[in-house]
């Protein structure tokens, strides 16, 4: 082995690796329970022989998940959870132990802990559960906690009016739904502005409305006024042009139908309609709506 080779290798790896997430690490030696890799400070961590690529060598840098395993000892693994460390996500429980907690799927052979002072209300097993995944300090074990104020940012939000920004759906209230904005903030989705229900753990494009005093963030799934009108219109004149002219859509229209065709509101699909009315480019039929030919062919006739 060269010395810009060793030289490589030697600076391959600086930062401690970061325990719940990916890291990039060399591998220093093999024996019979898989491969050794530099941990830095951590020491050499195992990835056990079913995880080891084909073809890699001594030397390799690989790039892993890094978790502690049943024994409570460093491994590391090829596998990508369904979330890492600092992320909320939807997850299943797969088991309760009285006096312990809950047990949830994570993707990787051992199941994720989510301790009984960490759960806001009870679950049970076969839930779907929002959690935060998180590196607990005294035990050092990777564990979640359904208490997803605490792990919000105390950062004041600074999103603009009309921003958009992705929205984890947390929980259903009688306004609407609680969402996790950009893994931060709280932000709420009013019912009067969706076009029907949402789903636990649904994760999705959404819009700032606004900012409120209390730092909460109230939203949309559209953007706000011609911002999200002009587009719109010119999708349902496009839907109109490769249906003949005409189109089974028009403001009685129901909001899951609307949801389904257009991926909007009702709301703002009745506001796209206005637009175009008010611009003489559609008129209403029996049941729908149809495309003003302000042209006409002569040969067709007058529409």
């Amino acid at each position: 082995m060269g010395k810009s080779s060793e030289a490589s290798l030697r600076d391959s790896h600086k930062e401690m690796p970061e325990i719940g997430r990916r890291n990039e690490l060399r591998v220093v030696r093999e024996a019979p329970p898989g491969l050794y890799l530099d941990g830095g400070e951590l020491g050499e961590i195992l990835l056990p022989r079913r995880y080891i690529p084909d073809a890699i060598q001594l030397g390799d840098s690989l790039e892993i998940f890094l978790y502690l395993d049943s024994e409570d000892r460093l491994v590391a693994t090829t596998e990508t959870p369904h979330a890492m460390v600092g992320d909320f996500a939807c997850l299943r429980v797969v088991g309760v132990t009285p006096g312990i907690g809950a047990f949830l799927d994570w993707g990787l052979a051992k199941d994720l802990l989510l301790p009984i002072r960490e759960q806001d209300h009870r679950v049970h097993q076969g839930d779907w559960v929002v959690a935060f995944i998180y590196l607990d300090e005294e035990s050092g074990r990777i564990v979640a906690s359904t208490r997803l104020g605490r792990h919000l940012s105390p950062e004041p939000p600074k999103y603009a009016e009309g921003q958009p920004v992705q929205l984890l759906i947390a929980r259903e209230t009688p306004l609407g739904y609680q969402a996790i904005v950009e893994n931060a903030h709280w932000g709420l989705l009013y019912h009067s502005e969706l076009a029907g229900p949402l789903q636990l753990g649904e994760s999705l494009r959404g819009f700032v409305r606004a900012v409120r005093e209390d730092g909460k963030l109230d939203l949309g799934l559209d953007p706000a006024g011609y911002g999200r009108v002009a587009p719109l219109a010119h999708r349902i004149i496009q839907a109109l042009e490769k249906n003949g002219g005409q189109l089974d859509f028009d403001d009685e229209s129901t909001p899951e139908s609307i949801r389904a065709a257009f991926g909007t509101s009702k709301k703002a699909f009745k506001q796209a309609l206005g637009a175009l009315l008010r611009e003489r480019r559609i008129r209403f039929i029996q049941d729908g709506i149809e495309l003003v030919n302000e042209h006409p062919d002569p040969k067709k006739g007058k529409v």
